[in-house]
């Protein structure tokens, strides 16, 4: 700041405090009750805050639960015996994958010179 302006704001610091001072105490609380009422009105109350908050998060919460519900596979588990499910299950698995070595007849890989002709030479001709 400037020596001019420092002085200016010193000055009129001064000058306000002065007059505060001599405020009578009907003005200076019909000024305090101003000063409330106007802070009030600036500041939003805090349950208008949150409701404003609220409603739109719990819209999305409504959605997302909707959706989730939406794309949740459907379940057949009481039309089918636990037996059934879990037959239904093993047999799914065993399309899915091939044995593994471990568990699979030794007799299956001693041929595989024969399995690599027939794939290869696979040209099965439709019966009438």
């Amino acid at each position: 700041m400037t020596p001019d302006s420092d002085k200016f704001a010193r000055r009129a610091r001064a000058l306000y405090l002065e007059a505060g001072r001599q405020l009578d105490p009907s003005t200076a609380e019909r000024l305090r009750a101003a000063r409330r009422q106007a802070l009030a009105a600036s500041h939003p109350a805090p349950h208008r805050f949150t409701s404003r908050l609220l409603l739109p998060a719990g819209a999305f919460a409504v959605l997302a639960l909707a959706t989730l519900m939406i794309w949740q596979p459907l379940r057949h588990a009481d039309s089918a015996t636990p037996q059934e499910a879990s037959a239904t299950q093993t047999a799914d698995a065993d399309v899915e994958l091939p044995p593994d070595a471990d568990s699979a007849d030794p007799q299956l890989y001693q041929n595989l010179d024969f399995y690599d002709w027939l794939a290869a030479n696979d040209t099965a001709q439709p019966q009438h």
